[in-house]
């Protein structure tokens, strides 16, 4: 005889249950791994005060370095027409 599945309470409970743990579990790993990895003992902060650091700006160090530091062009404020012909919406409004 074969016993039928749905009676057995025992086994539609975990059947509907372990994929769910399992989530859980690789979920409380990520996390408690990312906590690890980011304020672990060797994750310390190389902070340096003004006093300390030798330049104030990266313009300042860069210049010290022999590098020429010149500002961006400015973005043109009308940009140019696209080159090809002109095309109509696709759902134009009808009157």
């Amino acid at each position: 005889m074969q016993e039928d599945r749905a009676k057995n309470e025992s086994r539609s409970k975990w059947g509907r249950r372990s994929p769910l743990m399992g989530a859980i579990a690789v979920a409380v790993f990520g996390v408690l791994a990312m906590l690890i990895v980011d304020h672990g003992p060797w994750s310390h902060p190389h902070v340096q005060t003004a006093d300390v650091a030798t330049y104030k700006t990266t313009g300042e160090a860069a210049r010290a370095a022999g590098a020429s530091v010149t500002p961006t062009a400015p973005k043109a404020a009308i940009e140019p027409a696209s080159p090809g012909p002109k095309t109509q919406p696709n759902n134009p409004v009808m009157p």
